[in-house]
């Protein structure tokens, strides 16, 4: 079991993803190319297209919403200002029912979500340490690894050579040397020089050194650049990948909010203010990230946005052909398979529907002619006491100077 590798869920996960970019290696090597770079691209888009199904599941659950959204709306701002437990189920049951109507549920959307999430950070574990994964890249570091430890002093003459700390995660103190696991971590993270120096330090095994060294910077560098380094915040070529990564990001989201359809409620849309916050913090975000971490990872972010709006561009096209009406259809069409399981019949979710609403509406229907009887009884009581007042009122009483001054102003709007 490799140290460095993720653990608990991911671990497997990880490992198992670790094994396809092995076979991408081993595919681009025999025809002469080790290089990370490129493997990191064959395989994004390897595994992009794998997800497909699940882009295309939570497309449709997208242009589902956006049928939903609206009478989702009205229902929110029906009930809006009133937090009373009464009320609140009254929300549940009828957004519940919209839901219903449609053959979906509320968590419907969020299935592919929560199956692409590990997937996605176990793909980032592989990139941040691709030697831990890939069998095929580890051997040229174990060459290395494997005489090194076998040198008198090793760990004191490794400490000489300049900015290993940073290659160390920055805590040389306490750093393991005799673990070889992470003196492969450590040499993953080398530049140009710091192997140089690893040569001059140990000339009994230089020539082994130096014949990884050459294989694994010829597999570490893309377009100039050393993978397994970050591009940091000095200004310099290696800018390019957050740079781009931004950019790319910016039009990925950017392409994924325009397919959300447009309505005069987008102010009260919480769906639709997230996606405007995506399309400024997530290029910002992208740019960071690949500033700090190593450059493998921004190639491989850079990779996933290109990916993903040309994946995009297809969805969105066979997303156009697609009819809500069959979509619906079907939808219901699974939830009466899995009600007829259960020994239900097949229109029992929407006469559910129907019958919670129309109990509602009653109620409504009920507390709204309760509303009118009150206010036509107090209309009744003031048009009585006026009569009163008016008719009965005593000589020289309030009643009668007002009664007398209402007469006045009758009569003068008469004359008017």
């Amino acid at each position: 079991m490799v140290l460095t590798k993720a653990g608990s869920i991911l671990g497997p996960i990880a490992t198992v993803l670790g094994y396809v970019m092995d076979i991408l290696f081993r595919f681009t090597s025999s025809f002469g190319v080790f290089n990370v770079g490129l493997c990191i691209i064959l395989f994004t888009i390897v595994m992009k297209t794998l997800m497909i199904p699940l882009t295309i599941k939570q497309q449709k659950t997208t242009k589902l919403m956006s049928v939903m959204n609206p009478e989702i709306q009205a229902i929110q701002k029906k009930y809006k200002g009133k937090s009373d437990q009464e009320s609140m189920q009254r929300q549940n049951v009828e957004i519940q029912a919209v839901y219903e109507k449609y053959g979906t549920s509320m968590t419907g959307g969020c299935l592919p979500l929560l199956i692409q999430m590990p997937i996605l950070l176990a793909l980032y574990r592989v990139i941040y340490n691709i030697p831990a994964y890939v069998p095929s890249v580890r051997v040229y570091f174990d060459n290395v690894v494997t005489p090194l430890m076998g040198q008198a002093d090793y760990a004191q003459k490794l400490q000489e050579i300049t900015n290993i700390a940073t290659a160390c995660g920055g805590k040389l103190d306490k750093f393991d040397f005799t673990n070889a696991n992470r003196l492969v971590d450590m040499l993953y993270k080398f530049s140009t020089a710091q192997w140089g120096e690893l040569q001059s330090l140990f000339p009994a095994i230089s020539d082994v050194i130096g014949q990884n060294a050459a294989v694994v910077e010829r597999m570490n560098t893309f377009l100039g650049l050393n993978m397994a380094e970050a591009p940091g915040w000095v200004p310099s070529f290696a800018w390019i990948i957050p740079v781009l990564a931004a950019v790319s990001q910016w039009f990925s989201t950017k392409l994924m909010s325009g397919n959300q359809p447009s309505t005069s409620a987008d102010a009260e849309n919480p769906m639709a203010q997230s996606m405007k916050t995506m399309t400024t913090t997530m290029p910002l975000f992208s740019a960071f990230i690949c500033i700090t971490m190593p450059a493998g990872l921004g190639i491989y972010w850079i990779a996933t946005s290109v990916v993903t709006i040309i994946q995009q561009l297809i969805v969105n096209a066979y997303m156009d052909k697609v009819n809500i009406d069959d979509m619906i259809a079907k939808n219901l069409e699974k939830v009466n398979k899995k009600r007829a399981k259960q020994g239900l019949p097949p229109a029992k979710v929407t006469q559910n529907a129907t019958a919670s609403l129309k109990a509602i509406k009653a109620e409504e229907e009920k507390e709204k002619a309760a509303e009118e009887v009150k206010k036509e009884k107090i209309a009744k009581q003031i048009e009585e006491s006026s009569k009163y007042y008016n008719t009965n009122a005593k000589p020289g009483s309030l009643a009668s100077k007002a009664a007398m001054v209402q007469k006045y102003n009758e009569a003068h709007d008469k004359r008017k």
